[in-house]
């Protein structure tokens, strides 16, 4: 099967979840678990596409979520399996509703703890634990840096100082990236400096997603060995919550060009949108890749790819091509499984991508397709 001539055919714009791909993730993440005897679960926050859930259950033990839609959605699509969940705040009634879908809550601060305790709201059945501050991280883009001063996510050691722990049987850390066991490794050394005594205390720990598992070069023996020797040592049960190392290089972004225009160089317009399909290109910012192109001077056709929308920035980058881009022509976005469809936006009244599977055996199967009414109904 050619699989990107298969999806140039596509109308577009469209999503393509590739499931070999997906399929490939699942395999690595079900390894660590078999192997580390540790917990792996899905960050919905970076893949949300439900409708592949049963094939993801087959392979992780649950999912997390940032909130009760999460929550409510893991509960009815992955029946089963475990639903954890944490936010930097709950409402008394996402909290009500919560408690009936989650195996796990982690609350953000000892006031939320206390007053949903004291309250009567959280019966037995759920386990709940505290997210902590390490006060310790390697990501270097601020945006995404939860330790960095005057974070609002985690509790930082110095505020445990006389507080009853009762009725909390776990802990749980993010402080990664896109980064690799070697990263975990000196971030578990700062967690244990601080917080070893307490973790004595509970009954699993929970380090987060950033863990880029699946990546080609991740140290996963490194990452097994980290995980049993903490298991071993305090005797609790370790979760690990990736969403990239699940959706990694599992998803593309298929669009058209729909104008070539001249400004001092050659600017192809695209009938999809950097603020609207994929505002991490922006956020983050980085230049994601396409199939066939290279960066500008490898390939002797230069162009900046833009979108339709209003917004000046709506901008992908420069790609060079082998062949000049002409209205009609079709390019591939690759990796844009991850944090893209949980983002889209229609800003602009821009129309979103609809949402394709390529089976395995080559067949697109149509997940999702967005109109008019979907613009109009969320407004």
């Amino acid at each position: 099967m050619d699989k990107f001539q298969v999806l140039k055919n596509l109308p577009t714009p469209c999503f393509v979840i590739d499931e070999e791909a997906l399929v490939r993730n699942l395999e690595i993440l079900r390894r660590v678990e078999e192997e580390s005897k540790a917990h792996i679960l899905l960050a919905q926050k970076a893949f949300s596409n439900y409708k592949t859930y049963p094939l993801i259950g087959q392979y992780l033990s649950g999912t997390t979520a940032s909130g009760l839609f999460e929550a409510r959605l893991a509960h009815e699509e992955m029946p089963g399996k475990q639903v954890h969940v944490f936010s930097p705040a709950y409402k008394e009634e996402e909290i009500r509703e919560l408690v009936t879908y989650c195996d796990h809550i982690v609350f953000n601060s000892f006031s939320q703890w206390r007053r949903f305790r004291d309250s009567g709201l959280l019966p037995e059945g759920p386990s709940y634990g505290l997210r902590i501050n390490p006060e310790y991280s390697e990501i270097e883009t601020e945006l995404y840096n939860p330790c960095s001063a005057f974070s609002r996510l985690g509790i930082p050691r110095r505020l445990f100082d006389g507080q009853d722990l009762t009725g909390i049987s776990g802990l749980h850390f993010h402080t990664m990236c896109e980064q690799g066991a070697e990263t975990l490794q000196r971030t578990l050394r700062v967690v244990e400096e601080s917080f070893g005594g307490l973790i004595s205390r509970m009954k699993w720990i929970n380090f987060g997603g950033g863990h880029h598992i699946t990546k080609p070069d991740y140290n996963l023996p490194l990452l097994v060995e980290l995980i049993r020797d903490f298991r071993q040592r305090y005797g609790v049960e370790v979760y690990l919550e990736p969403g990239e190392a699940v959706a990694q290089e599992a998803g593309f972004l298929v669009c058209s060009v729909v104008d070539v225009i001249e400004n001092g160089r050659d600017i192809a317009v695209l009938d999809t949108s950097a603020a609207c399909h994929m505002p991490d290109v922006l956020e983050m910012p980085y230049r994601p890749e396409i199939v066939g192109a290279g960066k500008p001077g490898e390939k002797p056709y230069v162009y900046r790819l833009g979108g339709p929308s209003c917004l000046a920035g709506d901008v992908m980058g420069d790609y060079s091509f082998d062949s000049p881009l002409s209205p009609g022509d079709r390019l591939v976005f690759t990796d844009m499984a991850m944090y893209t469809t949980v983002k889209t936006n229609t800003f602009n009244g821009m129309p979103l991508p609809c949402i394709r599977l390529l089976k395995a055996s080559g067949e697109v199967q149509l997940l999702r397709s967005f109109g008019y009414e979907d613009f109009k109904n969320r407004l």
